[in-house]
């Protein structure tokens, strides 16, 4: 049973991973190291079959603003060492 659930999410990871051709945050990539906003500004949503390995990939915007007023939008950055 445990096998029939790591499967399908080893799957959506590997899937996601390959698909984003940028570097950010913990995902690095030896073949994209740079940060590309002006594409990847954006959330990757995924679903998996689950008979299958067969992974189907969406994205959504990210909301460059907040809910309230009570606290201050802060723009993302490259991270640095």
């Amino acid at each position: 049973m445990e096998l029939g659930n790591l499967l399908p999410q080893a799957a959506v990871t590997v899937t996601c991973a390959l698909n984003r051709q940028e570097s950010r945050g913990a995902h690095f990539r030896e073949d994209f190291p740079k940060r590309l906003d002006e594409t990847w500004m954006k959330h990757t949503l995924a679903w998996a079959d689950g008979t299958t390995t067969r992974v189907r990939v969406d994205y959504r915007p990210v909301h460059t603003r907040t809910l309230t007023n009570d606290v201050q939008y802060f723009p993302p950055q490259e991270q640095t060492r």
